[in-house]
């Protein structure tokens, strides 16, 4: 049997998770419908293999991820799982008569029937985290993110007033629950290292779930948001390592970057990435998940997968070494930030 490495959260939130945990947002059908079986199975899969962190979203499908995690979570003992979801969409049941069903979230294509709107106020808040137990079938959640504050997600022209609504209103509600005791730890689940930074320096909170700022590819989060966190203690985990798949896949025809297709100067940059590591024989996915395990700050990777091969491809890139000559090559080519810290030799995984 083989167990994974488990690490403090940071040093506010009381959590140990496993250094990779499980990313729901493709059991929501993410570009594609699944299997519902296979689906609960993949979870189930995650469970066995040693994996403790699973994050989910009522974004995720409308609700769709949550329901499937629920069901998985019923196969296992409820202390045995650190279950991280979000807020700042509450779902409507049910659609006004004669009106068309809403459609999926963008990227989605499938989802529960429900129709999803934006609100991060005390009472948005308290509705979601309700919303979230009764999916789930839980009576706590562990961690409680604050969710796509970023342009991308809210626009130009509404980005500031959601933080106003979220740092005003909502997180006086998230410390109310973190108070309580059914949520133990607090935090941020963007994609903007930016707004977490902004956020980390107004509230109080203990943890950070960080989407594609700080890869093997890209690493605007060093300079600022990783010290602030470790000076903090806030907990950092890391999502979208691979930036929405280039760097699984390589730069191949058809690769995504950011949710959409790689333009020219990403896949060229990937190209030569690829080229360092096959010259060390080491594959890029990798490459990809030990690069951004070195850095003190990060405590978990959160990985999506939607069969349960998938989880142990995603473990199996944790077993072997990756020789410090790739990331001196890499920074010496000036395709790693010079002062990015890279990983030591000790493995994740050991024998139990």
């Amino acid at each position: 049997m083989t167990t994974l490495d488990r690490v403090p959260l940071g040093r506010r939130s009381g959590l140990t998770v496993s250094r990779v945990g499980f990313g729901s947002a493709p059991l929501g059908d993410f570009f594609e419908k699944l299997d519902e079986r296979e689906a609960i199975a993949t979870v189930e899969a995650a469970f066995a293999a040693g994996i403790t962190l699973v994050d989910t979203s009522p974004h995720y499908g409308n609700g769709l991820a949550e329901h499937r995690i629920g069901t998985a979570l019923r196969s296992v003992p409820r202390d045995s799982v650190v279950i991280s979801t979000k807020i700042g969409r509450v779902m409507t049941a049910v659609s006004p008569a004669g009106s068309p069903p809403p459609p999926p979230a963008r990227g989605f294509v499938g989802s529960l029937p429900h129709r999803p709107r934006f609100d991060y106020s005390y009472d948005g808040v308290m509705r979601s985290f309700e919303q979230s137990l009764l999916r789930l079938g839980t009576d706590r959640i562990d961690i409680l993110l604050i969710h796509d504050i970023d342009a991308w997600s809210q626009g130009e022209d509404m980005v500031e007033a959601r933080y106003r609504e979220a740092i005003g209103s909502g997180y006086r509600a998230l410390d109310e629950l973190r108070s309580s005791g059914v949520v133990k730890a607090i935090g941020l689940g963007l994609d903007d290292h930016d707004w977490c930074e902004r956020f980390l320096r107004e509230a109080e909170f203990d943890a950070v779930l960080l989407a594609g700022r700080y890869s093997l590819l890209e690493q605007p989060a060093l300079p600022t948001l990783l010290p602030l966190a470790l000076e903090q203690g806030v907990g950092i985990m890391l999502g979208g390592i691979f930036n929405s798949g280039i760097l699984a896949t390589g730069a191949v025809p058809g690769a995504r970057y950011n949710y959409e297709a790689a333009p020219p100067e990403i896949m060229e940059r990937v190209a030569r990435i690829e080229a360092v590591c096959r010259a060390h024989s080491v594959s890029l996915p990798r490459a990809a998940v030990q690069f951004v395990l070195g850095h003190p700050a990060v405590s978990s990777l959160v990985l999506g997968a939607v069969k349960p091969a998938e989880i142990a491809r995603n473990l199996a890139a944790l077993d072997e070494p990756v020789p410090d000559g790739l990331w001196s090559d890499l920074k010496t080519e000036g395709l790693l930030d010079p002062d990015a810290p890279t990983p030591n030799k000790k493995p994740q995984r050991e024998n139990a």
